[in-house]
């Protein structure tokens, strides 16, 4: 497969690997914004034997070189598990990233979609990698700021080269920014008292002695909860231990609520500390003095990311989502946590994005997710 001057190489090796995985510095080593991710994780990601998302879906990753030099790179990913829940065969393009020319950007595109309709796709999405479960969307609105942990960051001319070749529009995915400078938090904590002695749960932090039964239920109540999303996959339990397993050295259990209605969970919510904060200093690599700075420097985290909110359906509407975020600002403020976003949530989830204007939260980002028909 090549373009005028543009060859495509799959990535087959060891070298073609550390080249796909190392080719974002060479986009933004002069961007501020940018927090290069922790190698290492990049591997093991992409890697067919580690990664429980092979277990139900397929992947090729291609580079775009000119005349020897890397130019760009896409991931192409089948997901039958997104298929069987959605009843689509879909195909999804992620990873992308290219230099400032629409040529290598075409060439990715053509060759992630060739590859996608040899697989039966019938319609693609992207960016995601490889599925809204992982890291999606390429920032829409935001370019000023740096993204915090697990967040995806890109270039602005991306989405023209994307709509360029033919993508519109699927979804746009909206981050809130909250700090205690702008939130109603006092006012958050009152309505949330009020609501816990009117609706008669309870609220408990996450048991790490029972880690992986905690575990399940955070699972069972997501792919409940999330069922009729857009662009819901449900995750398999392989994929959830796999990422309950990533995250654990991060949780801090203080940050970790379940709701309960007569001893049966009804909700969760999550936060983790912006580990994107120092992150952005190692550049990549974890050993040896990686660790060293993420030791010394950790205690001087002072912002966090709710990563995930989500109550049972027969639930829903008490204020559970409420209080799980107000005690996550509580915790936070008594932990020296006075700023944080929380993100993802689908631009109509008016119930969610309504909650948050009111406390006072900022939509500081977006993120747009395209599709096209094959």
């Amino acid at each position: 497969m090549s373009g005028n001057r543009i060859s495509i190489c799959p990535v087959h090796t060891r070298s073609q690997l550390k080249a796909f995985i190392k080719f974002p510095w060479q986009i933004y080593r002069d961007d501020p914004c940018w927090v290069p991710p922790l190698i290492n994780d990049q591997k093991k990601f992409l890697n067919r034997n580690k990664n429980p998302f092979f277990e139900h879906g397929q992947a090729e990753y291609f580079i775009a070189y000119e005349n020897g030099s890397p130019k760009g790179r896409i991931a192409a990913a089948v997901n039958q598990a997104y298929d069987n829940h959605t009843g689509e065969k879909a195909g999804f393009f992620g990873f992308f990233e290219c230099v400032e020319e629409f040529e290598v950007a075409r060439t990715l595109f053509d060759a992630a979609i060739e590859w996608l309709k040899e697989k039966g796709a019938r319609i693609v999405y992207g960016p995601e990698s490889f599925s809204t479960n992982d890291e999606c969307g390429f920032l829409l609105e935001g370019f000023d700021r740096p993204p915090v942990v697990m967040m995806p960051y890109s270039k602005r001319y991306y989405l023209a080269f994307t709509e360029q070749y033919g993508f519109t529009k699927a979804k746009d995915l909206y981050a809130y920014y909250l700090d205690k400078e702008i939130m109603k938090a006092d006012r958050l904590i009152r309505l949330a008292d009020r609501i816990r002695q009117r609706a008669g749960f309870t609220v408990r932090n996450l048991d790490m002695r029972r880690f992986r039964s905690e575990v399940d239920v955070i699972s069972n109540i997501y792919n409940g909860a999330w069922n009729s999303n857009w662009g819901f996959v449900p995750m398999t339990e392989a994929e959830i231990g796999h990422m309950a397993g990533e995250l654990k050295p991060i949780v801090d259990p203080g940050l970790v609520f379940f709701a309960e209605v007569d001893g049966d969970p009804a909700g969760f919510a999550v936060a983790v500390p912006d580990y994107n904060q120092i992150l952005a200093k190692i550049n990549g690599k974890l050993f040896p003095l990686g660790l060293i700075k993420l030791l010394l420097n950790r205690r001087k985290i002072d912002a966090l990311r709710i990563i995930t909110l989500g109550t049972k359906n027969e639930y829903q509407k008490r204020g559970i989502e409420t209080v799980l975020i107000a005690e996550i600002i509580r915790a936070g403020f008594e932990k020296g946590f006075y700023k944080g976003e929380l993100s993802w949530t689908l631009e109509d989830n008016l119930l969610i994005n309504r909650s948050l204007e009111r406390l006072g939260g900022d939509l500081y980002k977006k993120y747009r997710i395209y599709s096209k028909a094959l």
